[in-house]
Order: C-alpha cells, then structure tokens, then sequence
C-alpha cells in the first residue's frame, strides 16, 4: 500500500496555472518535504493526464486525485490508466474515485445520475475484470473512495483500500473510522484559511463554501451531523468553524490533530485564499510546522 504520509496538500487551483507551472510547483512542494498532493477533476484538465504531468516532474511526491471522476471514463480506461501511472511513476499514484454531484455529472457530461451507489458497485467490479496488456508493475495499484454516507464508506471498506471524505467535519471522521473499522485509509479533507483578520478569513472561507452547500450529498451529510437547515441556508459560526479552520498555523496544527485523535490516517489540507494564486508561504510555513523536512 502506498504511504501518503500523515498529512498532505489538496489544492483546486492547478488548472488556473499553466502546465509547466503547476510541474514548477510540484517540485518545490516535493523540496519542502510535503509528501502527496492532492487534485480534484471537474470540468478542467482530465485528473490522470495531469497527474501524470506531475508524476513525471517528481521524484518522491505522491500525487493523488481527489477525486477522478467515475462519469468521466470507462471502467477499463480508469484501471488501465490507474495502473499505467502505478507503474510509470514506481508507485506514487493514488486514485481517489467517485461519484461526484448530480448538478455536475448532468449538467457538465450530460449524463444521467440517479443510483451512484449501485452504479459504483457495478463500476468497481468492471474495473476488477479490466484486462491490461502491457507491462505493469509487480503489485496492484490502491483505490480510495469519496464516501459520506455508511454505504459508501462500508463499500471502500470492502473494495478498495480506503475513503477520502471531503468538506466534512471532525465528527465525520469519527464516524468514518467506527464504519469502516481499523485498516482502511482514512483520508478526510480539511479547508484551511490561514490569516489572522478574522473577517476577512470568514469572507474567504464562505466564499469557498458557498458552491458546497448548494449540493445534496454535502449538505445531507451535515444534517447527520446536527447541523440544520438554517445553518446551511446563512452558514452559522458553528457551520464555518466546523469545516474551515481561520486563524493561525497553530490553529491548523491543532485541527489536523483532532482528525487524527478521530481516527484518520492522513489529512488533506487545502488553503484556501481570496485570489488563484499558490498559497506557496502557507504551504511552506505548515511544511515547517509539521516537520516534514
């Protein structure tokens, strides 16, 4: 099983970058001792590709989608491209995979979404049959999930290596880890705006949370957690707090650490700021305060 390390970097502003700059950034993360980037796939550039372009300008960064999206490709092209860069790289891919949002998957791939689980199930065992004639590599390649619900979190439990939750609280990580029991890879998702102006760190985070709470699979994974509709509606304090740390790297630290005391393996951390630019002195600073190099 490939070891991600116990945190990482999830970001969703590759795409606003060229290519080269985004390989450029890749490097410098490596350099700081981060050890898995994580990328999401939406309607921007396909997840494996450019995986694939920041594999190639690494040598130990683990590069992870967060999440590819099942819609996206046939079952046999996510396996064999899965395994294809599981080989090419010397196993620093992680395929994160899911079933990604009902107003994204018909809206954008004009595609019908009405049983994601039964259609996960069925996707995952045409994968398992995928035949694959090239040269691979010695060992197969690990999956993990974006799961929410039990059924989804029992089924990466079961079929893959594990589940990485996203835009979820520390009580869902808890939750996560009784469901899926001890083994799985737990690795949850955690927003983070570090700035020490209150108000305008709030401004930030709701900016980013706002396209989220738009979204079923998110928000009823809240209600199970307490929260309400009118927290949802106008995100109360205790809605914000939950899913974006604002303040100080102290502060990340300390929530990092709850996931973990929670159950989790490794934790996603994604900075969030006003602008598309790389939060390269955030990243840096939390490089240091988690010792990674």
């Amino acid at each position: 099983m490939i070891d991600i390390g116990r945190v990482g970097l999830w970001t969703g502003i590759l795409d606003a970058h060229p290519t080269s700059r985004t390989q450029e950034v890749a490097v410098e993360l490596e350099a700081m001792g981060w050890p898995t980037l994580w990328r999401p796939e939406t309607s921007g550039r396909d997840a494996l590709v450019s995986c694939a372009h920041l594999l190639d300008a690494t040598t130990t960064l683990n590069v992870a989608t967060g999440i590819a999206q099942m819609h996206a490709r046939h079952a046999v092209t996510t396996r064999n491209g899965q395994r294809t860069l599981h080989e090419a790289s010397g196993g620093r891919f992680l395929l994160g995979l899911g079933v990604s949002h009902g107003p994204f998957i018909e809206a954008v791939r004009k595609v019908e979404y009405s049983k994601p689980y039964s259609e996960m199930v069925a996707y995952l065992d045409q994968m398992l049959q995928a035949p694959f004639h090239a040269v691979g590599a010695d060992d197969e390649p690990p999956t993990v999930l974006a799961a929410l619900g039990p059924k989804m979190l029992q089924l990466a439990a079961d079929q893959v290596q594990g589940a990485h939750p996203y835009f979820s609280p520390v009580d869902h990580t808890a939750f996560a880890r009784e469901t899926m029991g001890d083994g799985p890879l737990l690795a949850p998702e955690q927003m983070v705006v570090i700035d020490d102006d209150r108000a305008r760190a709030t401004e930030t985070a709701l900016r980013h949370m706002k396209r989220y709470l738009q979204l079923p699979n998110y928000t009823n994974n809240l209600k199970r957690f307490g929260f309400t509709d009118d927290d949802i509606s106008t995100p109360s304090e205790r809605l914000i707090d939950a899913i974006v740390v604002r303040g100080s790297i102290d502060d990340v630290v300390a929530r990092v650490g709850e996931h973990h005391d929670a159950g989790a393996d490794h934790v996603c951390i994604q900075v969030l700021r006003p602008d598309l630019e790389f939060p390269m002195q955030e990243w840096r600073d939390l490089a240091d305060a988690f010792a990674l190099t």
